[in-house]
């Protein structure tokens, strides 16, 4: 007892030791540390569009609206629009969650042992993925105030967060101490202490995809070229080489590091030593819905513009992102504020929101200029130029380049920025969210005097295949519309009308270019951003010319969004009819299928092998089979995840259906009870189906009299498929009855079943009881 009391003794001596080895000189310095850090992120600073308050203060706690964070990365590289290329995924990722599938992660968990993908030790790198506007850096922000407020991560004694665009601002060598020295002076020559115990630190570098400094972790001159390498906190090194000695664990191994970056910065990473890999989905379920009752102080609109969105399939796949909640809020608000709107008036399109957005943007900054037309017209060629060059942030020399000056009313449309440079502080700009950036820059296009080579230009930005002008190739056919050009013309005057007809000749050639060519995945991806210019522009008349005699459509192993989705819907509704529309394999969910829906009675033949359409998804698609108008000759529906759950709608929508032929349900698991469902449907004289494909449907000998039945005296089945199920002898009588009076069956297969040698040798001879008959064993 008294050996264990002595070593107690000793542990807590040597805790306090170290507690003053890590303090150093002062031992409240973490104390103040913290406070330093809540009063920097205590408040939340939100852009407005009004003149008064151009931003709005807000507790951090009150506003701060919960992301979903999972513990992985996906599509490390992307060659789309990163916007796009997330919301391709999202609706899979919302699927997963509500079925409770997906792995999420808690801030307070990006440095746990569990999450970790590479040997756990001391210290750990993490790296957290997310697309423009979906709150990575407001989640930093959130992540050291939780810390300062000693809610996470107790195990670390210091965090100190840095921003890569203030990074950049750094253009001589620099070391560890004076980097952090410069953020927080306070902890003086007191350093050198904590370097002593760097499993006590957390560095956090947000935004790596801002840092003007390539950091290549798969260069190995790194580890041997005396220059490039950082080991020691004195040294003074490239800022690159601290960052990148700190997250491979050259400098200071043991202390920790995260870093945020978008999808198109991820490769970097790909060498680097990171353990924990995670990615902001964004909002999934109700978050968006709370992101509205915290935006709108009266909850009454907040409910309305959030009915609005839930209503509006392209508006509502926008809101995993918090800016485009952000946007959507500033442009919709104002409508369910004003008792005397019209429900014509709301915004459907994309293009139609962002003219919203920058015409309430107008109405509360254009009394402060003369001629709003001008300033305008140069902002969006500063714009457009940002665009084409990947530029994000501009400086006081682009403002002079395109003779703009900093106003009142310039700060309408620019965010401004402080930026440390060496010793001094200068201001910087930028568009509060990429897309609006990409919207002022097509809108140029129409104000411009002199529209020049327009198709050119446009002709010149769809070449490019890395997806930059994606967003504002579409703003462009979206702006050649009236309804979007409305209300922006009170402000700036009429748009050129000659730009206009450009831009709609230009759709149309574009449109008229494409549709033969979907053999490939690049033609079949151009097709459909052609289908989205369509739809932006609203134009019928123009899409009825161009698209309106199709009969094929394939747009098979492209993987469709709800908007593409939305998007196809609106130009099959526009079709006279379409022979075949094959989307196997679209990666399609529910979602997806409630876009498609209204119009898929409208296609002879449909394909859609190999999506997930689910139970939910074959009830709307039975919808379309009870549609009086229906079309569909042959469903294609094999691999599609359909249990016996959809059944009795499938059989509902077989029993009035008039013009279904062909059905292919294989590679399901509609299981006995499912088929016993159909086979009642099958029955109805009504049914005209020659070719039922029902193989690998987990079938036993429980339907098989059922089915037999049904199909005895269906003089229309030709072929049926019922391979890969579980059938044994006991069905033989059944299935010999059925291919004995049903006398126009021509082929029939039953292999791989688990008939005996016997049973098999009952089944075989019949190959030969009728002229054309075939039966596959």
């Amino acid at each position: 007892m008294v050996d264990f009391l002595i070593v107690l003794c000793f542990m807590s001596y040597i805790f306090e030791e170290n507690t003053k080895y890590t303090f150093g000189l002062e031992p409240n310095l973490q104390r103040k540390h913290k406070e330093t850090l809540r009063v920097q992120t205590e408040t939340l600073r939100v852009n407005t569009i009004l003149i008064k308050e151009k931003v709005k203060i807000f507790q951090l706690v009150d506003r701060y609206a919960e992301l979903t964070v999972i513990s992985t990365v996906r599509d490390r590289t992307l060659v789309e629009h990163e916007l796009l290329a997330r919301g391709r995924d999202h609706e899979e990722w919302r699927e997963k969650h509500l079925r409770n599938e997906l792995e999420k992660i808690r801030t307070d968990q990006l440095f746990e042992r569990s999450f970790s993908q590479r040997k756990f030790k001391s210290g750990n790198s993490a790296a957290v993925s997310g697309v423009p506007g979906i709150g990575k850096t407001t989640m930093i922000q959130k992540i050291v105030h939780d810390w300062a407020t000693g809610k996470i991560y107790p195990h670390f004694q210091f965090v100190f967060s840095f921003k890569f665009r203030g990074l950049n601002t750094i253009n001589s060598r620099i070391n560890l101490r004076n980097l952090i020295l410069d953020q927080y002076p306070y902890f003086g020559n007191i350093l050198g202490e904590l370097w002593k115990n760097p499993e006590g630190l957390l560095f956090i570098f947000d935004g790596l995809d801002e840092f003007k400094d390539r950091i290549d972790f798969a260069d190995n001159r790194r580890n041997t070229e005396p220059q490039s390498m950082c080991t020691d906190p004195e040294c003074w090194c490239e800022m690159s080489d601290i960052v990148y000695s700190l997250i491979q664990h050259k400098l200071l191994p043991g202390c920790s590091v995260l870093v945020t970056s978008r999808p198109t910065a991820l490769h970097l990473l790909e060498k680097a030593d990171v353990s924990v890999w995670a990615e902001i989905l964004g909002f999934v379920g109700d978050e968006w819905k709370e992101y509205f009752s915290k935006f709108f102080e009266d909850q009454t609109v907040a409910a309305a513009v959030f009915k609005h969105v839930e209503e509006n399939e392209i508006l509502y796949t926008m809101c995993y992102n918090p800016s485009y909640c952000w946007i959507l809020g500033l442009s919709l608000g104002p409508f369910f504020t004003q008792r005397d709107r019209t429900q014509q008036q709301v915004p459907k399109t994309i293009t139609q929101l962002y003219s919203y957005y920058i015409y309430y943007t107008l109405k509360n900054h254009g009394r402060e200029i003369e001629n709003p037309r001008d300033v305008l017209l140069k902002l969006g060629e500063m714009a457009h130029t940002g665009v084409s060059e990947k530029k994000i942030v501009f400086r006081n020399g682009d403002l002079i380049k395109y003779k703009l000056e900093p106003s009142q009313f310039l700060s309408g449309f620019l965010v401004e920025l402080l930026e440390r440079d060496d010793s001094a502080q200068s201001v910087v700009y930028t568009f509060p969210h990429l897309t609006i950036q990409e919207f002022v820059g097509a809108l140029t296009q129409f104000l411009t005097p002199d529209p020049g080579e327009i198709g050119k230009l446009l002709s010149e930005a769809h070449s490019k295949e890395d997806g930059r002008f994606e967003i504002f190739l579409r703003f462009v056919a979206g702006l050649s519309s009236p309804q979007s050009a409305r209300p922006l013309v009170k402000f700036l005057g009429p748009f050129l009308h000659q730009t206009t007809c450009r831009a709609i000749d230009w759709v149309k050639e574009k449109v008229e270019g494409q549709i033969g060519d979907t053999e490939t995945e690049t033609g079949k991806r151009k097709l459909l951003n052609t289908f989205h210019y369509l739809f932006e522009s609203q134009n019928k008349a123009l899409a009825r010319n161009t698209v309106g005699s199709v009969k094929i459509l394939s747009f098979s192993e492209l993987r469709l969004t709800p908007i593409d989705c939305a998007v196809l819907s609106h130009v099959i509704g526009l079709c006279d009819t379409i022979k075949h529309l094959d989307l196997q394999l679209c990666y399609i969910q529910r979602e997806g299928f409630q876009r498609l829906g209204p119009v898929l009675h409208k296609c002879q033949e449909l394909s859609l092998g190999r999506n997930k359409v689910g139970d939910s998804g074959a009830k709307l698609l039975s919808a379309a089979l009870r549609n009086p108008e229906c079309k569909i000759q042959k469903l294609h529906l094999f691999r599609n995840d359909l249990s016996d759950s959809c059944a009795e709608d499938l059989a509902s929508a077989l029993s009035t259906n008039r013009s279904l032929t062909d059905l292919n349900l294989g590679y399901n698991k509609l299981g006995d009870s499912g088929v016993k469902l159909l086979s009642v449907a099958l029955r109805n004289p009504d049914c005209k189906i020659q070719k039922l494909h029902l193989s690998d449907n987990a079938l036993t000998d429980s339907c098989a009299e059922d089915l037999a039945s049904a199909l005895s005296t269906k003089q229309s089945l030709r072929i049926l498929y019922l391979g890969l199920n579980s059938f044994t002898d006991q069905s033989v009588p059944a299935l010999r009855r059925l291919i004995l009076t049903c006398r126009s069956l021509e082929r029939i297969s039953l292999r791989q079943n688990q008939f005996s040698p016997n049973g098999k040798r009952q089944l075989e001879p019949l190959r030969g009881s009728r002229r054309g008959l075939s039966v596959f064993m």
